[in-house]
Parts: C-alpha cells; sequence; structure tokens
C-alpha cells in the first residue's frame, strides 16, 4: 500500500526516532570523543559520494539556461538570508535565540539535488535544467555556505565564526573528499550509478550518525532545557512561513522574468528547498560541538515541512498538465476527424 503523501517518510522517522534516542541516551566521555571520529568519516564519505554522483554531462547539458540558474542561485543564497533577517521581528520572540540561530543557517544552505530533481519530473518541468541547477546550488554551497554563515549568523552570537578556521574545516573535511569523487568518477561512476538504491543508505546513515552526535552533545549542554515546548511550537510556524513565502516569491519572480511553465517549475522547487544532506554536515564542521544540535533543529523541521508541500503541489501540477495534455490530444483527434469526414469538393 502506498504512503500517504502527507505523512512522514521512513528516513523522517528515522531522524525522529535518532533525535530520542540520543535525548534518552546520549554518549558521553570517550565514547563521544570515538563517534565524533566517526562521524567525521562518515561525512567524509558522505561528500565522496556526492562528487562521484554528480554527473558532469548533466551540468554541461543545462548550463546554457543561464537566467534560469541565476534566478535559483539568487532565490537560495540571497532571498532567503533576506528573508530571515526581514522576518526577524516575527520570527525571534516565537523561537529561542539559538533557534533563531539555527533558522538563519537554514537560509544560507544550498538546495536539495534529488528531491528538487525529483518533484520538478512529477510535475512535468525542465528536469534537465533542475539537475544543473540543484548540482550547481550543491557545489557551490561548499563556498557560499560559510561564507554566509561567517557574516550572516557570526553578527548574532557573541562570539562569532572564525572564517578562517571554517574555511579551513571545510576545505578539509568536505570539497576534498568531494574533488576526490568527482575525479575517480571515470573509474567509479558507473557502479555508483548503479548502486544509488544501495548508497543512499550510506547517504542517510552517515546523517543520522552526525545528528546522534549532535544531539547527543546538546542534551549533555542542556538542550532541552533551554528551548520550551512553546518554541518548538514557534519554530514550526517559522518554517512554515519562511517555506510559503519561498514558494509564493520564487512563483511570482519567475512568472514576471517571463519563464514558460516548465522553467517556473523548476525554478520554484530548486529555488526554494534547502538539503539536509549538506547542511547536518556543514552544521558540524562550522558551529561548535554543544551548539549543533539547536542549529540543525529549524533544518530538520523545514525539510519534513518541504518535502510534504512540494509533493503534494508536485502531484497536482503534474495532474493538470497530464489532463491537459489529454484534451489538446483530443481536440487534435476531433479537428482531424472532421477534417476527414467533411463534404468533398
Amino acid at each position: 500500500m502506498a504512503r500517504p503523501k502527507l505523512l512522514p517518510d521512513n528516513f523522517t522517522l528515522c531522524l525522529v526516532g535518532t533525535v530520542i534516542l540520543a535525548s534518552l541516551l546520549p554518549v558521553h566521555g570517550q565514547a563521544a570523543m570515538a563517534f565524533n571520529w566517526v562521524t567525521d568519516v562518515a561525512i567524509g564519505l558522505l561528500f565522496f559520494l556526492h562528487g562521484a554522483k554528480l554527473s558532469r554531462e548533466a551540468i554541461v547539458a543545462g548550463a546554457t539556461h543561464w537566467r534560469l540558474h541565476a534566478v535559483v542561485l539568487l532565490s537560495t543564497f540571497a532571498l532567503f538570508p533576506l528573508l530571515g533577517f526581514a522576518l526577524k521581528p516575527l520570527l525571534a520572540p516565537i523561537v529561542t535565540p539559538s533557534l533563531y540561530v539555527g533558522i538563519l543557517f537554514l537560509c544560507t544552505l544550498p538546495s536539495t539535488v534529488q528531491s528538487s530533481i525529483a518533484f520538478t519530473s512529477i510535475a512535468k518541468g525542465n528536469v534537465p535544467a533542475a539537475v544543473c541547477s540543484a548540482s550547481a546550488s550543491s557545489l557551490l554551497g561548499i563556498f557560499i555556505t560559510p561564507a554566509l554563515v561567517s557574516v550572516i549568523v557570526a553578527s548574532q552570537t557573541a562570539g562569532g565564526v572564525s572564517p578562517w578556521h571554517t574555511v579551513w574545516n571545510i576545505v578539509l573535511q568536505l570539497l576534498v573528499p568531494f574533488v576526490a569523487g568527482q575525479l575517480l568518477r571515470p573509474m567509479i561512476g558507473n557502479w555508483v550509478d548503479r548502486n544509488r538504491s544501495v548508497l543512499k543508505y550510506v547517504d542517510q546513515g552517515s546523517i543520522l550518525l552526525v545528528v546522534y552526535a549532535a544531539f547527543s552533545e546538546a542534551v549533555s549542554e542542556g538542550l532541552w532545557h533551554h528551548i520550551p515546548l512553546s518554541a518548538l511550537g514557534g519554530l514550526l510556524v517559522a518554517c512554515a512561513v519562511l517555506l510559503a513565502l519561498a514558494l509564493a516569491l520564487t512563483m511570482l519572480i519567475s512568472k514576471r522574468l517571463g519563464f514558460n511553465r516548465a522553467d517556473q517549475i523548476t525554478i520554484i522547487f530548486c529555488g526554494s528547498k534547502k538539503s539536509l544532506a549538506a547542511g547536518v554536515p556543514m552544521a558540524k564542521v562550522i558551529f561548535a560541538t554543544h551548539a549543533v544540535g539547536a542549529a540543525v533543529l529549524p533544518l530538520m523541521l523545514f525539510h519534513q515541512i518541504q518535502l510534504m508541500t512540494c509533493a503534494a503541489l508536485a502531484q497536482r501540477w503534474g495532474a493538470r498538465e497530464t489532463d491537459a495534455q489529454k484534451r489538446a490530444a483530443q481536440q487534435n483527434a476531433t479537428v482531424a476527424a472532421s477534417g476527414r469526414v467533411g463534404p468533398r469538393a
């Protein structure tokens, strides 16, 4: 039986279970140090696989559609941070300061790859352009996200974030494995493509390890004592408002700029989404260990809201386009039939 589209997927349920496990049985002391080393290795493997899976041919094929890609990148790395700042009078009173920092971090992240492409395909959008835009966003995010965090998030925290320390950690833990995966793609690319369904468990397992380590440290530092239930409710509202505005603005901007329907769909899905797969490892690299839990909590909630909302939109738009194509085919068939039986000269 198919899972109802508005219910959490299995991975989201695993994330919730991991947070609960870390809250009840957090890892401590020497075990925590060993666990952090394991998560570092897992993050390296995760970005190595991202590099190996990224097809250069797909990027080259869609790179000529530069106006669309520019709109998606500006939405991802400019519109979202501006929304995060503009909504501060609304968001800051309903969440804790640490959760608001997490919201700002969420706003700096790149777009998703797999789900953006999948939803674009379901909605009958421009899939090659979606592949290119989402892939470019993921790659550029390795550089842009730390820079934005150094400027935006540091302005909201007393201690700030050291940009040089962040850049070095990003290069060492994320970029080097990513480049290694790209360089080895000619040798292992076919194997990776054939085993994507299996390798997704490596991706998800890496994220779950990071989440468990992050929330273990955060719980040990008193995370749930500093975040009341009302703030979690406020965070739900904040994520919903942020996504609604992103969807509405990308829809409006793409229409005003004269893009066709297929390109509009691509811009909406690629420009309104944020990557959990990239965000969780980046948070571990960028933030102090005890702050990672609060930093990724908004992202985890936003991730599920965007999946449910975009799945519903994609199915609705895809069905509408299918119906339109059927009507057009029927009209063409009627016209052709009337031409065949028309009066003879």
